[in-house]
């Protein structure tokens, strides 16, 4: 019961995101014109421009701009010592036919890259890889070999496979955090919701941001051509939004949740 409630979750929160919903009001606009509703197609156009317009990374980097601080990443300078590094899962392609690299996502191995960066900057660190997966493969176990690749030794790794959101990491991961010195990478739109259900559970975290966004550095002529880069960055942007509101509701709702 707990796993469809989980999937229909993941599923509601997926159809919130702007290509799928603006998408649905479209079509159903565009299903009330033919049925001689003109002034559906009004809304029908308000719905592609706005897909077209949040595509842009001139619009884009006006919704991004003040919600990525460069604040959030870590500076090694600021922290002597490190005991915990934690990596948070992100976006897998399951392909048992490829290395463990290779099925990780763009967005899963820039947190690994961050990750094993600052391992090697504190050898006396452990580095903890978590989230879990599908296909019997994990955002852990394929982090895990790829840190070992990349010179981790596995003495030092701990997997948290079970984790399938960001609140399940955060409480099954505090008892291994309270009382040490933890540095929490993910990506910097994250960050924020991240830190808040660590926090709730106790632990304190140094934030080391990833995925920074900077479409105010394109030339100006390619900020106004919507791209696929664009939209997945308000997405991100969407989805963390979302996520917020429902952690508020859930706490409105029961002030021990998450």
């Amino acid at each position: 019961m707990l796993l469809i409630m989980f999937a229909l979750k993941k599923l509601l929160g997926g159809l919130l995101m702007p290509l799928p919903l603006i998408g649905l009001f479209a079509l159903i606009a565009l299903f009330l014109a033919f049925k001689g509703r003109k002034f559906s197609l009004v809304i029908a156009f308000f719905g592609l421009s706005t897909l077209l317009a949040i595509s842009t990374p001139f619009v884009a980097n006006l919704i991004l701009k003040n919600n990525e601080p460069t604040s959030l990443s870590f500076h090694p300078s600021k922290h002597p010592e490190l005991d915990k590094i934690v990596v948070l899962g992100c976006d897998i392609n399951p392909n048992s036919v490829l290395s463990a690299n290779n099925q990780l996502g763009n967005c899963a191995l820039t947190r690994l890259v961050e990750g094993v960066k600052l391992a090697k900057y504190y050898p006396k660190s452990q580095l903890i890889v978590s989230g879990g997966g599908y296909e019997n493969i994990t955002n852990s176990s394929l982090m895990y070999q790829t840190a070992i690749e990349l010179g981790i030794n596995k003495n030092r790794l701990l997997q948290n496979p079970k984790a399938m959101d960001t609140a399940q990491e955060a409480a099954l991961l505090a008892p291994k955090l309270v009382d040490f010195k933890v540095a929490l990478v993910t990506s910097v739109l994250h960050m924020p919701r991240a830190q808040d259900l660590f926090s709730a559970q106790g632990v304190t975290s140094i934030p080391a941001a990833t995925d920074f966004h900077n479409f105010a550095a394109l030339p100006f002529h390619k900020q106004l051509v919507p791209n696929a880069q664009a939209l997945l960055a308000v997405t991100q942007y969407s989805h963390e939004v979302i996520g917020t509101t429902w952690i508020k509701v859930r706490r409105w709702l029961d002030p021990e949740a998450l």
